[in-house]
């Protein structure tokens, strides 16, 4: 999430209720990954640390007793970290880590303060996991000595990123790229602009494909993020040594669980189990080769990824039959009905987040208790 920064004299931010994560696409995405012991792990835009928390109770549940003191010491002192621009929401993300156990008092701050995408990473990660903040632009804005406000747009220079872009979401897909070490793997949710867009998000894809392995790519229904409307998808994609006579993309297998698929916040929330059948087509653990395609999964070829105009991979096949008979369609008064849940269900959630903060604020130990680096 994003939320108000009151301790930039310079700078303000949005918040952003949208880019919550639903806590079972976390549950999914952990068990299709299944974060290791030995893994380093990070999430380059964390909010309040939900992928973070995710990965080290996979850790504990499925590792706890066979852990080394060496693997527990890592594991609570920089195994995990994260990275995230807006102070209060860092604060409460480093507070939500320590209070499971990752983290010490007086050890290194797990969650930076700092914009991921000014500068190349000063440390790679074997396991990137983020929800980057939706919105197509990168801006900020900048107050001048009379008061006044400007936007201004924001194009990273960095020589690590193939491409210089002011689209957020692409310079989030480039800086995880980097991000990476070598064998390592990224699921990372992006907007369906990051699979379609001309130009610098072309130039991205056709790197992408051709330098890393990206393998999966999960097709997300709306309903399930509290901006209504918002179409996103899952990528999930690993480095690999450079290997410049042949891609490492060999198929992109593409899970289709957005048509005929409608979710609520509150009357038909997300659940884990309605993801259980991707996770079983996912076969983690298993070798790709032994994946095989249903209704709903399908595979395509490197060749015909790069075939497609401007390395499109807003890839569809099903019909929605509700689509084909407006009077399939809901009642006005149940969209309405539904509207006004989703708004409900955002306030529900700031006024929870504002009211662990004041309790943070108030005790003021906590602040000592989990270290944020500034």
């Amino acid at each position: 999430m994003r939320s108000c920064c009151p301790g930039a004299p310079r700078t303000s931010s949005r918040v952003r209720a949208s880019t919550f994560t639903p806590r079972p696409l976390i549950q999914a995405i952990i068990d299709c990954v299944r974060p290791t012991a030995d893994d380093t792990i990070t999430d380059p835009a964390c909010g309040t640390g939900g992928f973070l928390l995710a990965a080290a109770e996979y850790i504990l549940h499925e590792y706890g007793n066979q852990l080394t003191p060496e693997q527990r010491q890592d594991l609570s002192s920089g195994g995990i970290w994260g990275t995230e621009l807006v102070r209060n929401t860092a604060r409460l993300a480093a507070m939500n880590l320590f209070l499971h156990g990752i983290g010490q008092p007086t050890g290194p701050a797990l969650v930076r303060t700092k914009d991921a995408l000014a500068a190349p990473p000063d440390k790679r990660a074997s396991l990137v996991l983020a929800n980057p903040p939706f919105g197509k632009k990168s801006s900020i804005t900048v107050y001048g000595d009379d008061g006044s406000a400007a936007r201004e747009a924001i194009a990273y220079e960095r020589r690590d990123f193939w491409v210089t872009t002011t689209n957020k979401q692409l310079n989030f897909v480039q800086h995880i790229a980097s991000l990476l070490e070598i064998h390592g793997r990224a699921a990372v949710v992006v907007p369906d602009n990051v699979l379609f867009e001309g130009g610098a998000g072309e130039t991205i894809r056709r790197r992408l494909l051709k330098e890393y392995d990206v393998h999966t790519l999960l097709r997300l229904p709306t309903g399930i993020f509290y901006a209504g409307g918002v179409k996103a998808n899952v990528l999930f994609f690993e480095r690999k040594q450079a290997r410049p006579e042949r891609p490492w993309t060999e198929k992109l297998w593409v899970y289709d669980f957005r048509t005929a698929q409608h979710f609520t916040l509150k009357q038909n929330p997300l659940t884990r189990a309605a993801l259980e059948d991707f996770v079983q087509c996912y076969r983690p653990d298993e070798d790709r080769s032994k994946r095989v395609e249903t209704e709903r999964f399908k595979a395509y070829t490197y060749e015909e990824l790069i075939a497609r105009d401007k390395a499109n991979l807003d890839i569809t096949w099903l019909r929605d039959p509700s689509l084909d008979d407006a009077d399939n369609l809901p009642a006005p008064e149940v969209l309405a009905a539904e509207i006004v849940e989703d708004l409900q269900a955002a306030l529900e959630e700031f006024a929870a987040i504002a009211e662990t903060l004041q309790q943070a604020r108030g005790e003021g130990a906590a602040g000592e208790a989990a270290p944020v680096a500034e």
